[in-house]
C-alpha cells in the first residue's frame, strides 16, 4: 500500500507531486514484470497492477483534497488578513469624514482621500446608513431617541457616525439617531373600517326614522 505523503508543509506540493509520480511508476513497473513473467505468473501480475493501480487512486483522491484544503486555507488566511486591516482604516475614514463636513477636503489632501476610499472599497469594505432608513438593532446603534408623528415605525432620522462592514460582516454599526411613532397616534383608518362606519351612519339613520 502506498501511504500518504508525511511533512508537506501547506502551500508546498513538491512532496505529493514526487509521491504520485513514484506511484504511478511503481505500477507501470509492476505491469512489465507481470508482461515478462509468462503465462504462469499472469494471474500475480494483474492482481499486483490492480492493488498498484488501487494505491494510485486512492493517492490521487487525497493529493486533490489536500490541495482543495489547502487553497481553502490561503483564502481564509487572505480574508482574515484583509478584514483586519480594513478595520483598522475605519478611523482614518472618519477623520476623512468629518473633515468632508467641514469644507476641508481639498486641494491634494481630497485626492488622497478620494484614492482610499476608492481602494478600500475594492477590496470590499461597504459603508451603510441612511437617513430614513428602519432602525436595525443588528446594524444601528441608537444614540440618540426620540418621539415623532411622522413615522410608523423605528426609523433612522439622523446618522451620527457611519457603519462599516465586509460582505455580511459588520464591522461596526452604524451610530444613529433614532424616532419612534408618537404614543397614541391614530393609524389611518382602512376601507374596510370606513364601510363599517358607514354603515353604523346608516343604521343609525333608520333607527330614528323608525322612531
Amino acid at each position: 500500500m502506498t501511504e500518504k505523503p508525511q511533512g508537506a508543509e501547506p502551500g508546498d506540493d513538491s512532496a505529493a507531486e514526487e509521491a504520485v509520480i513514484k506511484a504511478a511508476e511503481e505500477a507501470a513497473a509492476a505491469g512489465a514484470e507481470g508482461s515478462d513473467a509468462g503465462t504462469s505468473g499472469d494471474a500475480t501480475a494483474k492482481r499486483e497492477l490492480a492493488e498498484r493501480t488501487a494505491d494510485l487512486q486512492r493517492l490521487q483522491a487525497e493529493y486533490q483534497n489536500y490541495r482543495k484544503r489547502v487553497e481553502r486555507d490561503r483564502l481564509t488566511v487572505r480574508e482574515i488578513a484583509v478584514s483586519n486591516i480594513l478595520e483598522s482604516l475605519v478611523p482614518v475614514l472618519d477623520d476623512i469624514g468629518r473633515a468632508r463636513d467641514h469644507g476641508e477636503v481639498t486641494g491634494g489632501f481630497k485626492s488622497v482621500a478620494e484614492s482610499l476610499e476608492t481602494v478600500v472599497a475594492k477590496l470590499g469594505l461597504q459603508q451603510f446608513g441612511k437617513e430614513g432608513e428602519p432602525f436595525d438593532p443588528t446594524m444601528h446603534e441608537a444614540l440618540m431617541h426620540s418621539y415623532s408623528s411622522e413615522v410608523t415605525e423605528d426609523t433612522c432620522v439622523q446618522i451620527l457616525q457611519p457603519g462599516y462592514r465586509i460582505g455580511e460582516r459588520i464591522i461596526r454599526p452604524a451610530m444613529v439617531a433614532v424616532a419612534e411613532p408618537q404614543p397614541g397616534t391614530q393609524t389611518t383608518a382602512g376601507p374596510d373600517a370606513d364601510t363599517a362606519k358607514g354603515g353604523e351612519k346608516k343604521d343609525q339613520a333608520d333607527g330614528d326614522s323608525d322612531s
